[in-house]
């Protein structure tokens, strides 16, 4: 077996570790959490960055396995969703996305991935999330919506994620 295969199952089990982790803070913030921004100029709120997460997997899969993106919804770009569909949407492209990566590593045609190799392109997924799960927590909490200290550690603790 060669490193990069003996690589392929841990690195999609954190692709999927970091999608549990965005479904796990839905469930912790609040409905008016979800509606926080700390945008005066109507930039997103709360919900509208978890809908970001899932429409850049949607854009990624559009332009680089199209049949993947077939059925999965883009949110509109002032779109508020609520909480079931916000997990229902990231639960759908999570998979999505785990299949996308399966099929790159795999060698499938019609999957083309970034130029520097498959895991780069999952380190992608993986810090643009991770960008957007800070920029989440700091608004709730500049907005008076912080999540508990049990929940904030959570997130870190990909072992029992």
């Amino acid at each position: 077996m060669s490193l990069e295969d003996a690589m392929v199952d841990p690195m999609l089990e954190a692709w999927h570790t970091n999608n549990r982790i965005n479904l796990f803070l839905i469930d912790r913030i609040s409905d008016e959490g979800l509606r926080c921004s700390l945008s005066a100029r109507g930039g997103r709120d709360v919900a509208r960055q978890f809908a970001h997460m899932h429409d850049v997997r949607v854009w990624a899969l559009q332009t680089r396995a199209k049949d993947l993106a077939v059925g999965l919804k883009v949110f509109a770009s002032k779109e508020t969703p609520d909480r079931s569909l916000l997990k229902s949407a990231l639960s759908t492209s999570g998979e999505a996305i785990g299949l996308f990566l399966t099929e790159l590593i795999a060698g499938k045609p019609k999957r083309r991935g970034l130029k520097k190799g498959w895991i780069a392109h999952l380190s992608y997924f993986i810090a643009h999330e991770s960008h957007h799960r800070g920029s989440i927590l700091l608004t709730l909490k500049q907005s008076g919506h912080a999540l508990d200290q049990d929940t904030r550690y959570a997130i870190w603790n990909w072992d029992k994620m």
